[in-house]
């Protein structure tokens, strides 16, 4: 039986506004089918977008949804989820949007630890605003605000994310829907901050500008730069060099989660508990 799209999607916005070939309109559709297989309610998803290609996302989807301002996505999800704990709560952003102007925000929802999924669309370039350098732009790529060749050091969202405190780490591409879509179903379950990168094209403004001439050129050196995650552990340090791990990086289920301790402190403010002191968490520190 095939899958009815039409539920879960907002048809007087369709066609969307993305160009041919677009890697966001398959992460959009692994995203319903995960929650379709979930058995979510619709009432119970909010999904909150920035400013970029990605931003368009909340446009689309049929949920409770906030199209909000550059780099602020998970500053506008945190409060909705400590709001509403009961929620799904998901920020979709860019590289820019989630690294550069969003980087604070992004540290902080890690570092928390609050119960959403932020799915990075990371398509190694600004994409919307006519290709100037993100800070995922490999090294040597053209971008019209570097002509010569990038020579900014990049950002490893993965990386950043652990470093930061994220309870939940994955990397996937969208060169496999399938795939994209399990993955996506595990960081939703997962209870504390999931980030989800999924690595995309974006042949009009990186890929032809940089000798990758087609959406499947683009696609092929996606693929060339990953391998699952199994298969990375097992290279040397020469060969793990300018490749990404795809799969689930990161999963601690033992985590604090931040609506958890914020219910404590509330609990505080009703008299119904002492005052939580560093005794509480000193086993944290």
């Amino acid at each position: 039986m095939a899958f009815n799209y039409d539920k879960y999607l907002r048809l007087e916005k369709m066609p969307t506004l993305w160009c041919w070939g677009c890697g966001d309109g398959v992460i959009l559709k692994a995203f319903v089918r995960a929650v379709e297989k979930m058995g979510l309610d619709q009432n119970d998803v909010c999904v909150v977008s920035g400013i970029g290609c990605s931003g368009r996302f909340s446009s689309y989807v049929d949920f409770n949804t906030v199209h909000t301002t550059h780099g602020r996505t998970v500053a506008y999800a945190t409060g909705i989820k400590l709001a509403n704990p009961d929620k799904i709560v998901v920020c979709v952003a860019g590289d820019g949007d989630a690294l550069a102007i969003g980087g604070n925000h992004t540290i902080h929802g890690c570092r928390r630890n609050i119960d959403m999924t932020m799915i990075v669309i990371n398509n190694f370039i600004y994409g919307l605003t006519n290709s100037q350098t993100s800070p995922t732009t490999p090294k040597g790529m053209w971008t019209v605000s570097q002509k010569a060749g990038n020579i900014d050091p990049t950002f490893d969202t993965c990386d950043l994310a652990i470093a930061s405190g994220a309870s939940f780490v994955a990397r996937e591409t969208m060169l496999d829907p399938k795939k994209l879509e399990k993955v996506m179903i595990k960081a939703m379950e997962h209870k504390g901050f999931s980030m989800m990168e999924v690595l995309s094209n974006c042949h009009i403004n990186l890929g032809r500008k940089n000798k990758m001439v087609s959406a499947m050129d683009n696609l092929d050196w996606i693929d060339s730069i990953t391998t699952p995650k199994k298969k990375y552990d097992a290279l040397s340090p020469e060969e793990q060099l300018n490749l990404f791990p795809t799969g689930v990086i990161k999963q601690d289920t033992e985590a604090d989660e931040y609506c958890d301790m914020y219910a404590e402190i509330q609990k505080v403010h009703q008299g119904l508990r002492k005052p939580i002191g560093v005794d509480d968490f000193a086993k944290k520190i």
